[in-house]
């Protein structure tokens, strides 16, 4: 149960909202202490996330809560095993609790609740249920300018630190095949490319991470070095290639040179530079299943 100042610290809604929207919509219905203040749960702070993610998509404030309620109501009927998913998908505790320390930049706080969501979940509910929602509350909260730069940057470093603790005590077969993760050249965002690393350690893989804007030839060097079964190339955004226009051919003709390994790249600014372009070599994908294929086909 929170207080009306942590539901307005998780939502970025003001107080006055809050109870404007509980009086006027009846969209919650927060118990009463016996001294008179409100607690909300976890279900009337979703309702109150998905007004807000409704109003922001042009939605009135009314036509947003008569889809939220409609859509529990619809929920409610259905059985749990075939329900689906709900939009924006509903946040759970640890998250919540997590974006209260980060609004107040509390590192070690940060620390705890991840290592406590790590431990009662596991490796992979904690990373698609915690990590990737925080991160994403995280980086909404920053360009909706809710939180200034170093809110921003501090829940995402206690995140980076924290996933970058579990790489290196992570326990895999000697002989298990290595992918090399890199960040491109000019390119800062180094979180996905952990994320998805540990996606494959958990599947058998061994990996190496070549971390935020490596040096120019630093990947090719590497490469040849250790002889990976894949590489994953990543670019959140489109810098490394306003860059340097002639970084994906150089990319694209190295991986030509070395067929016996996989080449892939992926990322939301990758995605979006790529568009129209071809590679001789190089997978553009954004899809874990995809980078497996190739395995599954040396399999059979």
């Amino acid at each position: 149960m929170y207080f009306i100042q942590q539901v307005s610290v998780m939502t970025g809604l003001s107080k006055q909202v809050i109870r404007k929207w509980e009086e006027r919509y009846n969209l919650v219905q927060p118990k009463r202490l016996e001294n008179g203040y409100r607690v909300y749960s976890d279900t009337d702070i979703n309702a109150l996330l998905s007004v807000k993610s409704l109003s922001e998509q042009g939605h009135s404030v009314k036509r947003a809560v008569q889809l939220t309620k409609e859509r529990v109501t619809s929920l409610e009927t259905v059985p749990t095993s075939i329900r689906p998913i709900q939009h924006p998908p509903a946040l759970n505790d640890y998250v919540f609790r997590l974006l209260e320390k980060g609004t107040h930049c509390n590192e070690l706080e940060l620390h705890l609740i991840l290592q406590e969501a790590y431990h009662a979940l596991g490796l992979s509910d904690f990373l698609t249920s915690v990590v990737v929602p925080f991160l994403n509350k995280v980086g909404n909260k920053w360009h909706q300018k809710e939180w200034d730069e170093y809110q921003e940057s501090v829940s995402s470093l206690v995140v980076r630190d924290f996933l970058v603790q579990i790489r290196r005590n992570f326990r895999y077969r000697e002989d298990a095949p290595l992918i090399i993760g890199a960040c491109l050249p000019f390119e800062q965002h180094e979180i996905p490319l952990h994320i998805l690393l540990l996606q494959f350690m958990m599947k058998g893989w061994k990996t190496t991470l070549i971390g935020a804007s490596p040096a120019p030839g630093s990947i090719e060097s590497l490469v040849k070095k250790l002889k990976p079964a894949k590489v994953i190339l990543s670019a959140t955004t489109t810098i490394p290639f306003e860059t340097d226009s002639n970084l994906l051919n150089s990319l694209d003709q190295f991986a030509v040179e070395h067929p016996q390994i996989d080449f892939y790249l992926g990322g939301t600014g990758a995605l979006d530079y790529t568009k129209r372009k071809k590679f001789r070599a190089i997978y553009v994908t954004n899809s874990i299943e995809d980078t497996l294929i190739t395995q599954k086909n040396t399999s059979t």
